[in-house]
């Protein structure tokens, strides 16, 4: 009963990975040589690195890890230059992976004894040879040497087995965090559920020489409201009254004394690993408990997508890809060199692969197509995301704007998401290069390994994953092998991060497919360990992310992304049309206009002329609009029509703005002379040089324009042009524009020549007034004469009466 107190029932493992790893034991130490030297002797340059789940030893952490630790460690003496050492490490790294879930009651470590640094470590620690493997007991002292294990097995089964009889050696501290691993009796079990509060008690019925019960105790160390027990065929009437026939066979045992079998494919360790980690309850430790209909309530940010988890969903592909190009790719603002290289490959596989929707595979390969282009250095992302936004507007051309997550939503907004898309994005690309017939079997995985390596945010991720490729890509030789790799390296990055804070609770990191996902999958060896069966594998996979079989759930609408995808261009161009005028106006406000000295207007005025053909309308938002009827694009002009369109272009006077009245107080004959006058001298000089022009393309009978006055509006002080004739009569919409131009040309020139023959004092005292106001002043100069006159005239005759009177005696 003590015993049982000591309970750490917790925990689960993965599957074991069972990937056959062949590594030959007979190659020459020349190139095992070669190899080392071409990685120099540090902590991450031996035959191990933090991806492999093994403790790197180092003169700086020795003492820590060793040294009155709380976990048993298992510690592997090695030289970086050694053969044996070098075919061991896969085995030594299968072993890591296998029981990573006895942490923290077994740990693992390694420890380069060719390195200059740690030779000394080594000397202390007595090793003669290489590889040397000790096992160092919990809370260990400092002059402890370690347990040797001698003619140890290159088996991880045997390795395993070697580590549980290390661990339950009489006399040695037993792990604080260990269960117990002996067998229980009947009279335990009885009372087990009144010391403890955990739901679930599985019972394990096998021989004495079996270790299932003990691995599945270990496995499940990191989980709760579970716990194992092992039981000996010797217990015969706890055997009976269960009704245990087979060995090993897993009972679960009821708080109110029922009991029922665990059902499995086989009977072995990591099917019932598997099994007991999904009974109601049954979380890692540190999880919350999975009451999922309660989070569904809850969430407010993004409603819940209901998916089925043996298919793949479009949506997750194409959201993926979003964040892919628009999010991650961002954070890049120049891209060039290798990182060039590896986009253009990337983008080159998604054009050749990505089972899309015809919108997205138009753009894909517009994208595609524009890259290949690329080849006089860099280019900015900017560039980059004009043509991801279509700007171009290839025709049926889009991808959607931002994710929408279905098969890969979280639990919570930062579980699963982007790293899932990314995983199915490159399971579906390999599995469609295997289906279509591809040229090249390391395609997809190059072009996935520089993605990762230049562009994927997760840093820590994308080194792990650099350290797979480096160890284990040479082995791919055909498209089915390079499905196969991709998803083993996958099962393994499940294996490493299994448990940690990034795991969603709701949905763990296993071993896939599971064995209710494909049975076919699974079998066993002849020693009763898991095994893979690949001829199972391939097929599976290839027919999970074939393109027939991905949903389009959830997807918006194609003419719908066109049509958004439209507005946000024309939106994009008003905002640029905007930006230009508000520019235009700032610029015209920072220069103040300046009258030029009376000498110099006529001087300056062929000058003017001979400029003209360079500059164009004032307002580049009435050009633009004018040349642009019906919202249709003008494309730019050859080179070798631009000067024909230069002899052609509006008058300067034409696209003349108004500007508002300033509440400055002025001189208004000042500002009449000094102001408009040169002003329309100086449009009238600008235009000079097309007269001729416009002179030979007007038709000769006259035709109603525009009569150019340019008046000045006393209460507003802005110079209008007013309509005098409608021109609705013209032909057409662009003969009646050229018409118009041309006359308004002529119109402007006419009234010029009325100014040179009223004479210069007439012409400054009309100009800006109209006929009305003119009227006015005469008729008021008028009045004000015949009232001097008549005040005169009274007072002359006045005058004369006093002096008549003064003249009598």
């Amino acid at each position: 009963m003590g015993k049982m107190a000591r309970r750490c029932g917790r925990a689960t493992s993965r599957f074991s990975e069972e990937h056959e790893i062949s590594v030959s034991m007979t190659a020459t130490a020349a190139f095992f040589i070669c190899l080392c030297l071409a990685f120099p002797p540090a902590a991450e340059a031996g035959l191990y690195t933090a991806s492999d789940q093994i403790v790197l030893l180092s003169e700086q952490n020795v003492g820590s890890v060793l040294v009155n630790s709380s976990a048993a460690m298992v510690v592997e003496f090695y030289a970086s230059w050694c053969g044996h050492c070098i075919s061991f490490s896969p085995i030594y790294k299968k072993l890591a992976r296998d029981i990573k879930e006895w942490k923290p009651a077994v740990n693992m470590a390694a420890i380069d004894c060719a390195a200059d640094e740690n030779v000394k470590i080594c000397t202390e620690y007595k090793i003669r040879g290489y590889p040397t493997v000790k096992f160092f007991h919990a809370n260990s002292s400092a002059n402890s040497l370690g347990t040797p294990y001698r003619g140890f097995s290159r088996d991880v089964r045997e390795l395993r087995h070697m580590i549980i009889d290390s661990l339950e050696s009489p006399g040695d501290p037993w792990p604080p965090a260990c269960p117990p691993l002996e067998p229980t009796s009947e009279a335990e079990i009885n009372n087990f559920f009144e010391t403890n509060t955990v739901q679930n008690l599985a019972l394990i019925f096998e021989n004495d020489k079996s270790y299932i019960g003990r691995e599945v105790t270990l496995d499940l160390l990191q989980f709760e409201n579970i716990t194992v027990r092992r039981v000996l065929d010797t217990e015969e009437h706890l055997v009976s009254k269960l009704g245990v026939t087979e060995f090993p066979s897993c009972y679960l045992y009821y708080p109110d004394g029922q009991f029922e079998r665990l059902v499995v494919k086989f009977e072995v360790r990591t099917f019932y690993v598997y099994a007991l980690q999904r009974l109601p309850g049954v979380v890692r430790s540190g999880k919350p408990p999975s009451v999922f209909t309660e989070l569904l309530k809850n969430r407010t940010e993004e409603p819940w997508r209901d998916f089925n988890s043996s298919r793949v969903y479009m949506a997750d592909l194409e959201s993926a890809l979003h964040h892919s190009l628009r999010v991650e790719l961002a954070f890049q603002s120049v891209i060039n060199g290798q990182a060039l290289t590896a986009l253009k490959d990337y983008i080159s596989v998604l054009s050749k692969y990505f089972p899309g929707r015809p919108v997205v595979m138009n753009l894909l390969k517009s994208l595609n197509s524009w890259l290949r282009n690329q080849n006089k250095g860099p280019i900015s992302y900017k560039a980059f995301r004009e043509r991801v936004d279509n700007t171009a507007q290839v025709p049926d051309a889009a991808l959607p704007e931002g994710v929408r997550w279905v098969g890969c939503q979280g639990s919570q907004p930062h579980f699963r998401r982007y790293p899932c898309g990314v995983w199915t994005l490159f399971h579906v690309l390999t599995v469609q290069a295997n289906n279509i017939g591809g040229s090249e079997p390391k395609e997809v995985l190059n072009a996935m390994r520089n993605y990762i390596h230049n562009f994927f945010g997760c840093r820590y991720c994308a080194d792990h994953f650099e350290n797979m490729a480096r160890e284990g890509l040479d082995v791919v030789t055909t498209l089915p092998s390079a499905v196969l790799w991709l998803w083993y390296r996958h099962n393994r990055v499940n294996n490493r991060i299994a448990g940690d804070l990034s795991e969603d609770p709701f949905f763990p990191k296993i071993q896939w497919p599971s064995p209710e996902m494909c049975p076919s999958c699974h079998t066993v060896k002849n020693n009763g360990e898991h095994s893979w069966n690949e001829a199972q594998v391939i097929p599976f996979l290839g027919s999970h992310f074939s393109s027939s079989r991905i949903l389009t759930d959830y997807l918006e609408d194609e003419d719908k992304i066109l049509e958004t995808q439209r507005a946000k261009h024309s939106r994009q161009l008003q905002e640029s049309l905007a930006q230009r005028h508000v520019e235009r106006i700032v610029r015209e406000a920072s220069n103040p206009i300046t009258s030029p000295p009376p000498s110099s207007v006529q001087e300056g005025v062929e000058d003017e002329g001979l400029q003209e053909g360079e500059e164009g309308p004032q307002d580049e938002t009435e050009a633009y609009e004018e040349n642009n009827e019906g919202g249709e694009e003008n494309p730019a002009p050859a080179a070798s029509d631009r000067g024909h369109q230069r002899a052609h272009r509006i008058p300067s006077i034409i696209g003349m703005r108004l500007h508002p009245r300033r509440e400055d107080i002025v001189d208004l004959d000042s500002f009449v002379n000094q102001h408009f006058k040169a002003k329309a001298l100086q449009l009238a000089a600008s235009s000079l040089v097309k007269q001729r022009t416009l002179q030979t393309k007007v038709e000769q009978e006259p035709r109603p324009a525009f009569n150019l006055g340019m008046e000045l509006d006393a209460g507003l002080g802005m110079v209008g042009l007013q309509p005098v004739d409608d021109f609705n009569e013209l032909n057409s919409i662009h003969q009646g524009k050229g018409l118009k131009k041309r006359e308004l040309a002529g119109q402007y020139f006419r009234r010029e020549a009325e100014f040179d023959h009223r004479g210069h004092w007439m012409s400054v005292i009309t100009i800006g007034f109209s006929n009305l106001d003119i009227s006015l002043c005469v008729i008021l100069y008028t009045l004000s004469f015949t009232c001097l006159l008549a005040m005169c005239v009274f007072f002359r005759n006045h005058l004369r009466r006093r002096r008549f009177k003064f003249a009598l005696p």
